[in-house]
């Protein structure tokens, strides 16, 4: 029952300030996608984050278009909203009950509070669809108890480093640094030589905590922290995380960012590093698609991982990564309602998706053959992440204490507060929160 209580607690969180807005545009959507059929068509819902120019949201929305082709008595109806505010508007509707009949989801503390409070509709009578492409554990975070709620589209790695090799080898370094200390070098001489080191597009808030504090933390102080967190065996305020915070305000001080970064998105940001105004970049695979896969110019820029640092408790070789994008049904639907969404469900995440997936750059979890056409980026791409997985941030920790931690990063980088002070309210917040 304490159980239920936290995770209700979670979903009515933060939702007094949007609810008015974000349930008022719902509403019309929810009501055109409520009927059970439309001059003999079943219409659903779908609420996805698919909105930036990504290579893996092209393909998504191509197939739900290829889906409503051969599926002309069922439609489709859209809801993208932009990544940033995507968890936000599905804990309101979580709330208020009112969820998409199909939803993209995030696994464990994400999934949990829908589990919780019965939003979701349990799969396992379809899973003998899967069960042959997709390993256990990229199951495991859609999975609460013996029931499985949603199934992955892909796999990412959230903390890669692009770097452009000219810009490096400029001030002295032909292979990406391998200390922390070495990076910092790099830092040093790339502003003092007039260039800006990192490209950082944090309006959104969330790059500085997932792709930079996730993979930061781990190195100092190892892949169990987060989860020993949520079990009360450890606390934000402990040194070792701290220090990785620090990193955050260390590179800042440094002025280690272009000076508009949290004015600037991350579309914008992967722009800026492409066109060379910028040494590094550090986001998710995914967006290898467009730095190097579809760039005419791409065997100018490297990947690498966040490099070792002193005493750090953490594996040097663990890149940051999550199964995500899960899709799943809304509990509650009609019997006509239900069998469509299955049937998009199995359209949706098949072989051929992760193939396509494949194809245009995109690290999947699935067991499938790499097609003939697939990028040599692709294959360093998955080297480069195979020895290991660290937890990204965001994908553990509940949402609410999230966004403490990242408004507190995002004053680092203007000079306010300090890496003790973010750690103690960070702490706070989840203390209060449980």
């Amino acid at each position: 029952m304490k159980k239920s209580q936290n995770r209700l607690k979670w979903l009515m969180t933060g939702l007094v300030a949007v609810m008015m807005v974000i349930t008022a545009a719902c509403g019309n959507n929810q009501a055109d996608g409520g009927a059970d059929a439309k001059n003999g068509k079943v219409t659903l819902t779908m609420m996805h984050p698919w909105t930036s120019p990504n290579v893996d949201n092209d393909v998504y929305k191509k197939r739900i278009e290829e889906f409503e082709k051969q599926h002309p008595d069922i439609i489709i109806k859209q809801d993208g909203v932009p990544s940033a505010q995507y968890k936000t508007k599905l804990r309101t509707l979580a709330a208020g009950n009112n969820l998409a009949d199909i939803d993209v989801l995030w696994p464990g503390a994400d999934l949990a509070p829908l589990v919780d409070g019965k939003l979701l509709a349990p799969i396992n009578d379809m899973m003998d669809q899967w069960n042959s492409i997709l390993p256990e554990s990229a199951l495991a975070g859609f999975k609460v108890g013996d029931q499985q709620y949603a199934i992955p589209t892909k796999q990412t790695f959230v903390d890669i480093i692009y770097y452009n090799k000219e810009m490096l080898a400029k001030v002295g370094y032909d292979q990406f640094p391998d200390t922390y200390e070495k990076f910092i070098d790099a830092v040093k001489k790339l502003k003092d030589a007039g260039m800006t080191p990192i490209s950082l597009g944090n309006k959104e808030q969330w790059p500085l905590q997932s792709s930079y504090l996730s993979i930061i933390g781990d190195r100092f102080t190892g892949s169990d922290f987060l989860t020993k967190v949520m079990n009360k065996e450890a606390k934000f305020t402990d040194p070792d995380f701290v220090k990785a915070i620090s990193v955050i305000d260390e590179l800042s001080k440094l002025k280690a960012f272009n000076t508009d970064a949290n004015n600037m998105d991350t579309v914008q940001a992967q722009d800026y590093f492409i066109q060379g105004k910028a040494a590094m970049h550090i986001s998710s695979s995914t967006v290898d698609g467009r730095i190097r896969i579809q760039n005419d110019e791409g065997d100018k820029f490297g990947i690498a991982l966040f490099p070792k640092v002193d005493g750090g408790k953490g594996d040097p070789a663990k890149s940051a990564g999550v199964v995500q994008y899960g899709i799943g049904i809304k509990s509650g639907l009609d019997e006509k309602k239900q069998q469509a969404a299955e049937e998009f469900l199995k359209f949706f995440v098949n072989e051929d998706l992760y193939k396509q997936l494949i194809s245009s750059g995109v690290v999947v979890p699935a067991k499938v053959d790499i097609p003939t056409d697939a990028s040599k980026y692709l294959k360093e791409m998955m080297e480069l992440t195979s020895k290991g997985t660290a937890p990204v941030f965001d994908s553990v920790i509940p949402t609410q204490v999230v966004d403490v931690m990242q408004n507190g990063l995002q004053a680092l980088t203007v000079g306010h507060g300090t890496p003790e002070q973010v750690a103690k309210d960070v702490q706070e917040a989840f203390d209060n929160m449980k």
